[in-house]
């Protein structure tokens, strides 16, 4: 099974794996990745404004070749310069080269100023007059959903959120509370485990499923993604990488497959938040021993 399109609330579909900029920097060479990355088959690119590299990527998009309508463009609005929700994604498409954006979502609630209730009704008047096609927040709790909805006339259509087996369990009510109102789930860093945190928990039943099926460890965790119904919003500058997460799409995990890396990834995380409390309390104590070493040598007498 391929990275199929998903269906979105209003109507229109999102290819369900992406290319993201967020790490590519600017310049030259970020044109040639996004190039590289649409010539391998990739179709839905995700910028933002404050990646700073619209402007490469918009032209990497124009020398492909392809039709507007063949590609799928996300990026966001991420308070770049100070500037409002009306200016920025006029900048953004001009920086891109294009009418309009597949979907537009504002890259934290933090920056839903003055209130997210005023920042959501500017997207959907962005909406209204064709700027972008769909629109969507990033960053979203559930807390900060629920306000949007209550005032939202146009439901978001897709919340981009952190994702991978360590926090899988802590962002579940997210997802869960997206599938309930129709709001898609999207997710980064789910390749995290193997490329900042190795060793831990989630290595196991990875290695273990890729072995058995002679396919790669970042391709099993992209496939676990893919079994969450989630869009995966991944990125890497070589060819034969981008070639196999797209080929992820194909592998099939079964379900004892996917309990085994949610119940690692649940592990890994109460073991990080072990190691986290025990480092505090580590830099509490040397504070403290620094404090008495100081008042000792000052004669000062804490007793």
């Amino acid at each position: 099974m391929p990275w199929d399109l998903i269906k979105l609330n209003d109507g229109t579909s999102i290819p369900s794996i992406a290319f993201g900029t967020w790490t590519l920097g600017g310049g030259a060479q970020a044109t040639d990745y996004v190039e590289q990355a649409i010539s391998i088959g990739f179709s839905h690119i995700d910028t933002a404004q404050a990646y700073r590299n619209e402007e490469e990527a918009g032209k990497a998009i124009r020398e492909s070749g392809l039709a507007r309508e063949d590609l799928y463009i996300t990026t966001k609005f991420s308070g770049r310069d100070g500037l409002d929700i009306e200016t920025s994604i006029k900048n953004s498409l001009n920086y891109l080269g294009m009418d309009y954006v597949d979907l537009y979502l504002i890259h934290h609630p933090r920056l839903a100023t003055p209130d997210i209730p005023t920042a959501w009704a500017k997207m959907e008047k962005l909406k209204q007059d064709g700027l972008v096609k769909s629109i969507g927040v990033s960053n979203f709790g559930v807390a900060d959903l629920q306000i949007l909805l209550a005032s939202a006339k146009v439901k978001p259509a897709a919340n981009q959120i952190l994702l991978h087996p360590y926090v899988h369990a802590r962002q579940l009510p997210i997802i869960e509370f997206g599938n309930a109102h129709g709001i898609v789930s999207e997710a980064y860093s789910v390749l995290i485990p193997l490329t900042h945190l190795p060793g831990g928990a989630v290595d196991k039943p990875v290695n273990d499923i890729a072995g058995r099926l002679n396919v790669k460890p970042e391709q099993v965790l992209l496939a676990w993604a893919k079994s969450k119904g989630v869009v995966v919003v991944t990125s890497s500058t070589k060819e034969e990488r981008l070639e196999g997460y797209l080929a992820a799409a194909d592998l099939a995990l079964t379900a004892d497959d996917v309990a085994a890396i949610d119940a690692a990834g649940a592990k890994g995380a109460r073991r990080q938040k072990v190691r986290a409390f025990v480092n505090r309390v580590a830099v509490v104590a040397l504070a403290a021993a620094v404090g008495f070493g100081v008042c000792g040598y000052l004669g000062i007498d804490l007793i």
